[in-house]
């Protein structure tokens, strides 16, 4: 073993065991692991930020956004609300989700399946309680499970089929891999229903705030033509908000007020002051088609969409608000801002917005140009709470993300265009069709996710320069040879999961594809289920986050630390072994 050998592998283990500790963060110990390896010479100087242009970081950049605009649009909040009468607990919840993206994922590429199905998660996790930290990973899980199933479901698959085609003349078909690949999916199924618990309860930290979210705010939402309650009783306002939004007053032809509304039938110009959480009205409008006053009004026409924005404050005790009201003020004409909606704890709001009367301790949510907003909200006397995004009246058209990712994916699958340039290609149509402004898409992404996965690559990849590939290789073949076939067998699956954090799948694929050939061939047996073994060990990398992107993507939203992939990974990883041998030598049997 050469001095640049060990000193990759030092570095590396060092590394692993950095992460496991866990007491420095996991992107802080992957730049100080690229440090090191440039320090002693193992990455060179040129290639020490390649990781930043590698095309796993454009993936996973671009399914973050799909992702955020997917949960933007409101449908995965629809969906929720047609299933979440069966799917009512955790169990259920982690089936019905990772089953989708497990039958997915055999058929569109996993992240993509999983972007898709992300935002669901989120929504029986606010609506049920269950901890999002036990929905992700399994999600994450199931959707490397599912690419076993078809030809097209995983890349180690294709890889595979390319090295056959080499070796014997003749490529895997689509569904060569479903004997094996079905029932093992099937059975990690399960055991997902059943070890998800070995999940920590952990709240993702864009959640930290969720207690300011408790609070009931009062808007004012106007009835419009096109809406689709026009000509309906109010009483079924309800049933859309699923009772989490109350609509508290009707206010008709400006002096006509009904306290309540249920028994009235809406009629377009009416006004209705409508008590709720922040995130439910924002669904409530949407699905209602309600108008906000004003909310279009607000920009002098020189403001970028983008830079329009909300923002939740307190009226302090030196606030300019104190005893006027909005109209009285004429914050639209003077600031060009405004009022979305407001709160007074321990009292509802029984008149429009633009007359409520402001106290100190209000909290008001403001709409404005966010390049201006704060200067605004400080020469007003008002203190801004933590940032959370809002969105309350902001209308979109609900299929626009969801039919550019679909496309996508299509387009991807029929090989017309790469995996990165999909997803990237989709992020920007998804901007640039005004599914999400860019400032959502910036803040979509995950930079310690990307920075990790950036850093990693050049590490990772100096396994390869320094030649320790191809030591793991000569071991591989060395200690496969003096063993009977089916522990042979055995040993090139578990090294193919080993190995794959630290080469990515398809490059384990690469390396340890000829190597399991050759040696069934040398040694008589058939090289078909080596293949296969070496093609499930390298797509099922369930003990870290940093393997594939789909297990990174999950890792910031879900709040997960390094050390929390072995808890489920491990029971997965063992089971996948103890199916995939027997099954592999029953239906491609080894002599």
């Amino acid at each position: 073993m050469t001095l640049p050998q060990i000193l990759s592998f030092a570095i590396i283990i060092l590394m692993m065991v950095a992460f496991v500790w866990g007491r420095i963060r996991y992107d802080l110990v992957a730049m100080l692991a690229l440090l090191a390896a440039i320090a002693v010479g193992i990455v060179p100087f040129k290639s020490a930020f390649s990781g930043f242009a590698d095309d796993v970081v454009i993936i996973v950049a671009g399914a973050l956004i799909t992702s955020k605009a997917v949960a933007a649009s409101g449908l995965a909040d629809r969906l929720t609300k047609k299933v979440i009468g069966w799917l009512t607990t955790p169990a259920r919840q982690v089936a019905g989700l990772s089953g989708a993206v497990m039958l997915m994922s055999g058929f569109v590429k996993n992240i993509g399946a999983l972007s898709m199905l992300m935002p669901s998660a989120f929504q029986f996790s606010q609506r049920t309680g269950t901890p999002v930290s036990r929905l992700l990973m399994p999600m994450s899980f199931a959707s490397l499970l599912g690419g076993l199933v078809t030809l097209v479901g995983t890349s180690p698959n294709v890889i595979v089929s390319r090295i056959r085609q080499d070796i014997t003349g003749e490529p895997f078909r689509m569904f060569d891999f479903a004997p094996v690949g079905l029932p093992i999916a099937l059975a990690g199924l399960i055991m997902l229903m059943l070890t998800y618990r070995l999940l920590p309860e952990r709240r993702p930290a864009a959640l930290a705030d969720a207690a300011m979210s408790t609070q009931a705010y009062t808007i004012e939402a106007m009835v419009l033509e096109s809406s689709p309650v026009a000509g309906r009783p109010a009483s079924e306002l309800s049933k859309i908000s699923e009772g989490a939004v109350t609509v508290t007053v009707l206010i008709r032809d400006v002096h006509k007020r009904f306290r309540n509304p249920a028994t009235q039938i809406l009629r377009p110009g009416d006004h209705l002051l409508c008590e709720g959480k922040a995130d439910d009205l924002q669904k409530f409008v949407a699905d209602a088609g309600l108008k906000l006053p004003h909310i279009d009004d607000n920009s002098d026409g020189k403001t970028s969409p983008d830079e329009l924005g909300q923002m939740e404050t307190v009226v302090t005790a030196d606030s300019l608000l104190i005893g006027w009201s909005p109209a009285q003020l004429r914050l639209l004409d003077r600031f060009n801002i405004s009022i979305i909606g407001v709160q007074r704890r321990g009292q509802r709001i029984q008149t429009q917005v633009k007359n409520f009367r402001f106290a100190v301790g209000d909290i008001v949510i403001l709409r404005g140009d966010l390049t201006i907003l704060p200067e605004t909200i400080g020469e007003l006397g008002l203190l801004p709470l933590a940032a959370r995004p809002l969105n309350i009246g902001v209308s979109r058209n609900p299929w626009i993300s969801v039919g550019i990712l679909v496309i996508a994916m299509v387009l991807m699958g029929m090989g017309i265009i790469s995996v990165p340039v999909a997803f990237m290609g989709a992020a920007v149509l998804i901007v640039a069709f005004g599914a999400l402004t860019l400032k959502e898409a910036y803040a979509a992404l995950d930079p310690p996710v990307l920075v990790t996965l950036a850093a990693l690559i050049p590490v990772s990849d100096s396994l390869r320069t320094t030649g320790a590939t191809e030591l793991i290789s000569a071991w591989l073949s060395h200690g496969a040879s003096a063993l009977p076939a089916i522990g042979a067998l055995t040993l090139i699956m578990i090294v193919a999961m080993a190995v794959t954090p630290f080469l990515n799948n398809a490059a384990t694929v690469l390396v340890a594809g000829p190597i399991a050939a050759n040696f069934a061939k040398n040694l008589g047996y058939n090289p078909d289920p080596f293949l296969m073994a070496v093609a499930i060990g390298a797509a099922c990398d369930f003990l870290t986050p940093i393997g594939h992107q789909c297990n990174m993507l999950v890792m910031g939203p879900g709040n997960y630390r390094f050390g929390d992939y072995w808890r489920l990974g491990l029971p997965l990883s063992i089971l996948v072994v103890v199916l995939a041998v027997p099954l592999l030598a029953f239906f491609w049997p080894l002599k």
